[in-house]
């Protein structure tokens, strides 16, 4: 705070002065937010043991720096944060566009009003009809005594032997022993991480790409170098360059609902990326997370190859809930024999009523009627998002059916860092193009937009607006 940093160093403030600063820290901090009647000054003379002279001689400080107001006969109210124009770093992060947890943070924030563009999930709306508390009951009539102890190394049971009926609708044929259960995709990839990948090791991944992983690997120490992404997948040149000069071990891609270009892997393309790993003993990691979005005949990497060179990292996150947490390791026995032993080690088990209930959700009939309504309703987002988009003048990346994201370049805009900036000042958080590279200082024109958030009418005003102050059309 800029009372406590003009100090002289060495010196400890006065007990008033050290009180503002600490209500102030709690208004910034978002514990009173505007508005909030702040405790009474009896109230804080007892809870802190402070003459009643120290909490008024508090209290006016914090009315000289603008962050309360006293109304006669009600008490104090918060005015607003402390350094509202500072919090940028903050509550925006757009200085710390190029730290990728920057991202992972607004992605857990919730702004009310605020139109996240750059939001990972589908609307909870579009989920809502697979509403937890339905199955809640179900799952404790069928498994109250073990709730209270440690599940199985591998994950629920009966879990894993509905994950082979699901991926044997794919065409991906495993066997329940082939099958680890973990907390979410991030933990899989956790797994294959730890298992894989020893310090200074050389990944591949696809680039643009997904962000966390990214940040996995630098904590492992591994080397990270991009493929290039093309609207039909890796690109098949720029990968066997790479894996004929570095001889990678792993390469981490998602084929379908690509993240953060919408973009599906043709099967020529997956065909090719096959053969490559078969002659340069490539072992590639394909993350699955919208694959209730995508039709069940859609090329997978995983499918045609039936896990011989393939890892299939599954997750529910999307399609069910975040909260539940619970994803999934398809690969050989041995290996998620392995895999399992090492998820023992770190965290022992996960989550057997989180497991149940996405258990009891996949045997409900529920389920099936849920995804013919969620890849509907992506379906006419995207066609929708696609048509304005287009009125725009933008340039899409890939164009899908069905994709929970678009990579977008907007007209005029040369860094997409620059325009989330401008856009943040309308209440509307974008996700810039750099978060997604391997070398996030390398300027980017893109923006990864959700489909649903660019029908809010709010986002396509602002866009207006910023390109109106812009001296765009």
């Amino acid at each position: 705070m800029e009372a406590a940093m003009a100090r002289t160093p060495g010196r400890r403030a006065p007990i008033a002065e050290q009180l503002a600063d600490l209500i102030g820290q709690q208004i910034d901090d978002g514990v009173y937010r505007p508005g909030d009647r702040l405790p009474s000054l009896r109230e804080l003379a007892q809870l802190h043991r402070y003459a009643k002279n120290t909490v008024v001689a508090a209290f006016d400080l914090l009315v000289s720096r603008g962050v309360v107001e006293p109304r006669r006969g009600s008490g104090f109210f918060v005015l607003g944060p402390v350094r509202p124009a500072q919090r940028a770093e903050e509550d925006a992060g757009l200085g710390r566009a190029m730290d990728i947890v920057w991202l992972m943070r607004e992605q857990l924030k919730t702004e009310p009003g605020a139109v996240a563009v750059s939001d990972g999930f589908p609307p909870v709306e579009w989920l809502a009809d697979m509403r937890l508390d339905r199955y809640h009951q179900k799952v404790v009539r069928t498994g109250l005594g073990s709730l209270f102890r440690y599940g199985s190394r591998y994950g629920y049971a009966p879990l894993r032997d509905s994950l082979v009926r699901k991926l044997g609708d794919f065409g991906l044929h495993a066997a329940p022993g082939q099958l680890v259960l973990t907390h979410g995709a991030n933990e899989a990839m956790d797994l294959v991480i730890r298992y894989f990948v020893p310090p200074g090791a050389t990944v591949l991944v696809d680039e643009p790409g997904y962000y966390p992983l990214f940040g996995k690997l630098q904590l492992a120490g591994a080397r990270v170098l991009g493929v290039p992404r093309l609207a039909d997948g890796p690109d098949v040149a720029a990968l066997e360059a790479l894996l004929q000069q570095e001889r990678p071990r792993l390469f981490f891609t998602q084929s379908l609902a690509h993240n953060p270009t919408g973009s599906d892997i043709s099967a020529a393309k997956a065909y090719k990326v096959l053969q490559l790993a078969e002659r340069h003993n490539l072992l590639i990691v394909e993350d699955d997370p919208l694959a209730d979005f995508k039709p069940t005949s859609a090329v997978r990497l995983s499918t045609l190859d039936q896990l011989e060179r393939t890892i299939y990292i599954g997750s529910f996150s999307k399609s069910f809930s975040a909260a539940l947490r619970v994803g999934f390791i398809a690969c050989n026995d041995a290996l998620a024999s392995d895999l399992a032993d090492l998820k023992a080690l770190i965290h022992v088990s996960g989550s057997e009523y989180c497991e149940r209930m996405v258990d009891v959700m996949l045997r409900e009939g529920h389920y099936e009627r849920h995804l013919v309504r969620l890849r509907q309703k992506l379906g006419q987002a995207t066609a929708q998002a696609l048509a304005w988009l287009d009125a725009q003048g933008c340039e899409v990346f890939a164009r899908s059916a069905q994709s929970l994201y678009l990579w977008v370049a907007f007209p005029g805009v040369a860094d997409s860092l620059a325009w989330a900036a401008q856009l943040l000042e309308r209440h509307v958080s974008m996700a810039p193009g750099r978060v997604f590279q391997v070398d996030p200082s390398l300027v980017s024109r893109w923006s990864r937009c959700n489909v649903s958030a660019v029908l809010d009418g709010r986002f396509q005003r602002a866009v207006e607006d910023a390109r109106r102050a812009a001296g765009g059309s």
